[in-house]
């Protein structure tokens, strides 16, 4: 049976308590999207799902409401869990999850991903949580080694299960399924569907409702303006320069198709000033991390990405995105452009094209139901001024979660002994090992020197710029 999608509907329809729903109005929840208005009412109902849902819809909400509204606080058991592909998706997840769940009294959330140590996590789940994120790789781990319990089970959710099944993790996924009750609600979501689904589906699903976007819902927001240059070769990456001195987009994702793409164009865009850093397969789980906490809090201007690195990642106020090549894939065109124009902000998507991909143009166009608008490299104007910087510098800070480290505390000693304005201060995060906070970037060196000199939560502070640690690794 598929569900027709409904018209934009209220949450406030909901079968939800009165603290989520005053929750979801502080959060500026009001109307529900396609996806939510589709497969929340049949989510809450206790109905297995297979939903459509693409990167951006509002789909975590959807399943995040379900979970949580069956939740029983009182019981430290693990009642929900979440598989993810990627532990940036994981992240993401587990915060708009902590988010929903304020309403709730002392729900506790643990992400369970893979690149960061296992104990920590194994001492978390010994003290008891409500529910797990996590990838399928890690969450096997735990099971073998028997910390991590499914029998209280009642949710088990499957995010972007195409990526998953892309990735290798069909068979991990069916033993996790296979080892939570089967008295339990399951909801998959998927952007596509593959063979794969229906055979996931199939092997532990209960007679699951399907949820399908029509074409009009997936194509392009129309708060996303779309651009197109046409370029030869041996111009692609010199364009992009032109594009962000024409734009001067204040962030920016420039998806490349291959690894070594990537970086060629951020020695290009460093080489003329721009503060551009890469994101793609061969990096370390940590450089990852660090790349991905420097562009979200503001202290790099471009990431130059692969689609595999990017997928799952969703980055606030993001006002561009550039296709430095036309992706052969056209539901990854949707995924690309769908990263800007978020929330009912004004979107700006930039794609380059060779004469040899202008058939890939030409099924996109027909994909969307419209055709791209098209100008001319030559009409690309520098603005005046310098090439745009950041407007944020991020410091590392030596010490994490291990030793107890908390914003408030970062945030206490910048503010206080330190002297500078709160407002003078950005996103602060807090990894196993490492803080990392945002600051001005007029103040970064002073704010350096000044936490240097005095005490985090008492000890002596180990602070240096990220920015400085880049220049070295050159």
């Amino acid at each position: 049976m598929n569900a027709p999608i409904n018209d934009k509907q209220s949450f406030a329809q909901l079968p939800l308590s009165a603290a989520m729903q005053a929750n979801l109005a502080q959060l500026g929840y009001t109307e529900m999207t396609p996806i939510q208005a589709a497969s929340l009412p049949l989510a809450l109902a206790g109905q297995d799902l297979i939903a459509q849902a693409q990167t951006g819809s509002g789909k975590t909400a959807a399943f995040a409401l379900a979970l949580l509204h069956k939740l029983d606080a009182a019981r430290f058991d693990v009642q929900a869990l979440v598989l993810c592909p990627t532990r940036e998706l994981a992240d993401q997840v587990t915060q708009e999850i902590r988010r929903l769940a304020r309403a709730a009294d002392n729900i506790k959330i643990l992400t369970l991903c893979g690149g960061t140590p296992m104990k920590p996590q194994m001492d978390s789940l010994g003290f008891g949580c409500h529910i797990a994120v996590g990838t399928p790789g890690r969450v096997m781990d735990h099971l073998e080694r028997g910390s991590l319990n499914l029998s209280a089970l009642n949710t088990l959710v499957l995010d972007e299960a195409d990526r998953m099944l892309d990735m290798g993790f069909f068979d991990d996924i069916v033993v996790v399924a296979k080892q939570a009750p089967k008295k339990r609600q399951t909801l998959l979501f998927s952007a596509t569907y593959p063979e794969g689904i229906a055979r996931l589906s199939a092997q532990f699903m209960r007679d699951p409702k399907e949820v399908k976007l029509s074409a009009a819902a997936q194509q392009a927001p129309t708060s996303i303006r779309q651009l197109a240059f046409e370029v030869r070769e041996d111009e692609r990456l010199h364009a992009v320069s032109l594009l962000l001195n024409h734009f001067r987009p204040a962030s920016t994702i420039a998806f490349c198709n291959t690894k070594a793409q990537c970086r060629d164009l951020v020695d290009v865009l460093a080489g003329q000033g721009f503060v551009a850093m890469a994101l793609h397969g061969d990096l370390e789980q940590r450089d990852r991390d660090q790349v991905l906490i420097q562009f979200a809090n503001r202290s790099c201007s471009v990431l130059v990405a692969t689609d595999v690195a990017a997928r799952g990642l969703d980055i606030a106020q993001l006002e561009c995105v550039i296709n430095v090549e036309v992706t052969p894939d056209m539901e990854v065109h949707t995924h690309r452009i769908g990263r800007t124009g978020r929330a009912g902000a004004d979107g700006l998507a930039l794609s380059l094209a060779s004469l040899d991909e202008m058939g890939r143009i030409g099924r996109i166009e027909q994909m969307q139901g419209y055709a791209f608008v098209w100008q001319k490299l030559d009409t690309l104007i520098p603005a005046p001024g310098n090439v745009m910087q950041p407007p944020m510098d991020t410091l590392q800070i030596l010490g994490g979660r291990k030793e107890k480290i908390r914003p408030g505390d970062i945030l206490g000693a910048l503010t206080g002994e330190a002297g500078f304005k709160f407002e003078q201060v950005g996103k602060i995060n807090i990894t196993e090992f490492h803080s990392y906070v945002a600051v001005e970037r007029s103040i970064a060196r002073e704010a350096v020197k000044r936490l240097s000199e005095g005490k985090i939560k008492g000890r002596k502070a180990k602070v240096r710029r990220m920015a400085d640690l880049a220049d070295l690794a050159d």
